[in-house]
């Protein structure tokens, strides 16, 4: 339990003297510079190469709405809610940059400016925490980390958590070092701003909590959480107030309802498996043998970091919705770990690696997860998906289509919400879901069932259907009622997205997304 004590003032963590020598000293500005730049221009270069290659995926779509929405724009206010599930930070600042027209591009643009700024923080952090040496590896490891090259590639909220997040965790370790309590409120800030980010960011209260207890060296006074909690709350206000102001209450209260009983999507080893893989095996080694190997001299540096990871993980593995993208602020911890290994910041019994092997470790793990990168970043067009993990092949196509070809006001029938979503923002029509449950709990409530098909098509109001292959993937049964409905009202192919596949050695165009005309 935190120790509430009544001192003037908040003593810093004590250092042992053995510690603080372990701590590498600053680098010199011809190694720092050179290096910084060198990060920078890599982590730039994998997060905007073929950005706007792909169109934006479900997710994507609905966060560029919510802040075409915010914008007026007045092709998208109509059809996207400004509130859904999460709040609304980064949809805000994605507002102000839609003044000038609703662009993918600046959308995703945001979420790298995000990205790059993140590895700026752990380059602060790691240097706060083990030294320059260390904050520079660990700054050059997310820049090349393929989880969160592809998450920061997408306009996704994630990336915008992660920075908060990691932002938090420097304060939090300013506060450490130094015992000033302004550094604690402003801790409760930085958390306040990861909820705004998204509502998942929640999950950073306790994770503060536990390092703060777990900590004895920490004393805090009774103020001074009291100061955090206040910083916390007068950041998060504006969130609860517009839902009041804005009518969007009602809205929240049912997405609450919906997150608690929704079935899960993935299985256990969800995490495991996808998470592992996009961190790369050899960082992912290096990270936990660090972890092993500070158990003979554990501090609050390595409590700090394994509250800002275990917290995360053991809620998102317990909550029943799994997606590929939640776990991104764990990558932060990962990198300053497996920096530390290969750099040997260790106190009292040093453990350190020769220089050469230590220069073949830092190139062993930099190359295998740039490649591991590039081979995401280079092969646009895939026609496998993972919701999180990109963007979706021929989406952005289909709906410029429907946008240029289709009457104003012209409405669609889709297999699942997640293609309405894609095609609603490029091409400006309104679908429904052919997949949505007619009951309350288990769906989005921004999604509006659909009751009686039979009846939107005879009475035309739903004058278009739309097949595509990633939905059918998932959902066969709905895939043949949509399929159904396109024999049983004489639907004709109006327009199809292929990609290129190569079948006996021969390039074939496979159908992606098809689009049928139905008539009552």
């Amino acid at each position: 339990m935190v120790a509430l004590i009544t001192r003037p003032r908040v003593v810093a963590v004590a250092e042992p003297q053995a510690e603080q020598d372990s701590i590498p000293t600053r680098l010199p500005a011809r190694v720092v510079v050179p290096s910084g730049v060198a990060i920078a221009g890599a982590s730039a270069f994998l997060r905007l190469w073929q950005l706007n290659a792909l169109g934006f995926n479900s997710d994507e779509a609905v966060y560029a709405g919510q802040a075409a929405a915010i914008a007026g724009d007045p092709a998208l206010k109509g059809i996207f809610p400004v509130f859904r599930a999460h709040p609304l930070l980064f949809q805000f600042v994605l507002a102000v940059l839609f003044r000038g027209g609703s662009r993918d591009l600046v959308a995703r643009l945001l979420a790298v400016v995000f990205g790059l700024a993140t590895v700026y923080l752990v380059y602060r952090l790691g240097s706060l925490l083990y030294g320059q040496a260390v904050g520079l590896l660990a700054a050059a490891l997310l820049a090349v980390c393929p989880y969160h090259v592809v998450v920061t590639r997408q306009a996704l909220l994630d990336g915008a958590l992660t920075f908060f997040a990691t932002l938090t965790a420097l304060l939090l370790a300013k506060y450490a070092t130094t015992g000033f309590p302004p550094w604690l409120w402003a801790a409760g800030a930085g958390f306040g701003l990861t909820f705004l980010a998204k509502e998942t960011g929640l999950v950073f209260a306790p994770a503060t909590y536990a390092f703060l207890a777990l900590v004895p060296g920490i004393r805090v006074r009774l103020r001074d959480v009291g100061g955090w909690a206040v910083c916390a709350a007068l950041v998060i206000a504006p969130f609860p107030l517009s839902l009041l102001l804005g009518g969007g209450s009602r809205t929240a209260k049912g997405f609450l309802v919906w997150q608690l009983f929704r079935a899960p999507n993935h299985d256990w080893s969800f995490y495991l498996v996808q998470v592992s893989r996009a961190l790369g095996p050899l960082l992912l080694a290096a990270a936990l043998l660090a972890l092993v190997a500070s158990l003979r001299a554990w501090s609050w540096r390595e409590t700090l970091l394994a509250c800002w990871a275990a917290v995360p993980i053991l809620f998102f593995q317990v909550w029943p919705v799994k997606g590929f993208q939640y776990l991104l602020p764990v990558a932060v911890v990962v990198v300053v770990l497996a920096a530390r290994l290969v750099v040997g910041a260790w106190p009292g019994w040093r453990l350190r690696l020769p220089a050469a092997a230590r220069g073949l470790a830092i190139l062993a793990l930099v190359a295998s997860l740039g490649l591991a990168s590039w081979g995401r970043v280079a092969s646009a067009g895939s026609t496998s998906f993972l919701a999180g993990s990109g963007g979706v092949p021929g989406g952005r196509e289909a709906g410029r289509w429907l946008q240029a070809s289709t009457p104003p006001g012209s409405r669609l029938l889709t297999i699942g919400p997640s293609m309405s979503n894609i095609l609603a923002f490029y091409g400006h029509r309104r679908g429904y879901g052919l997949s949505v449950s007619p009951n309350p709990l288990h769906r989005n409530p921004a999604y509006e069932p659909v009751d009686n098909p039979d009846l939107l098509i005879r009475s035309g109001e739903v004058q278009y259907l739309v097949w595509d292959s990633f939905t059918a993937a998932r959902t066969p049964y709905f895939t043949e009622r949509l399929l159904r409905y396109v024999r049983r009202y004489h639907g004709q192919v109006v327009h199809a997205e292929t990609v290129t596949v190569r079948r006996g050695g021969m390039p074939t165009a496979q159908p992606i997304i098809v689009i049928y005309q139905v008539r009552p």
